[in-house]
């Protein structure tokens, strides 16, 4: 169930790219046709580009399209590989990621209280908005973390398989 709903998530999050391609090509004719580059377009085009990527750290996890060392997961049996997940994801993914959640909160909230805006006065308003990407990036790796860890306790204890 958690893995569906952060596949829908990472689906709909991929559609942020065409959005961005669109709103590149914008800003490249405002500024080489008619000289007028957008502050806020410039700003969207990060905005757009960072929450694909952000929501996307779930989604690479969820289908296994993490980076991994592959020199040391080829030569380990399937239980092995399930064993190196295991600790990999309980030392090293989901303190990572408690950190970087806990510490957004309260860097969000701070945004929100101050409804902070771009420094550009041109720029785009509710900065608040752009930075509450973190928490939630971050609270679906936290749960495509558990679900892996879950998934590869099982196979772990099972004796491996290469199937989730």
């Amino acid at each position: 169930m958690i893995d569906r709903l952060i596949l829908r998530i990472g689906r709909l999050a991929a559609w942020l790219n065409l959005l961005l391609v669109g709103v590149i090509l914008l800003q490249v004719v405002l500024r080489y046709v008619f000289h007028s580059g957008q502050v806020a377009l410039e700003e969207l085009m990060w905005h757009l580009y960072a929450t694909a990527f952000m929501l996307g750290l779930s989604y690479a996890l969820v289908t296994d399209q993490h980076v991994r060392v592959d020199l040391l997961h080829e030569r380990l049996s399937p239980r092995g590989r399930a064993w190196v997940e295991v600790f990999g994801i309980l030392f090293l993914l989901l303190p990572f990621a408690w950190v970087v959640f806990d510490h957004s909160l309260d860097w969000l909230a701070a945004s929100f209280r101050a409804n902070e805006s771009s420094e550009n006065p041109t720029g785009l308003p509710y900065r608040w908005l752009i930075k509450s990407v973190v928490p939630i990036s971050f609270g679906l790796l936290l749960l495509a973390a558990l679900s892996r860890l879950w998934r590869q306790l099982r196979r772990a204890l099972r004796g491996g398989g290469d199937g989730d």
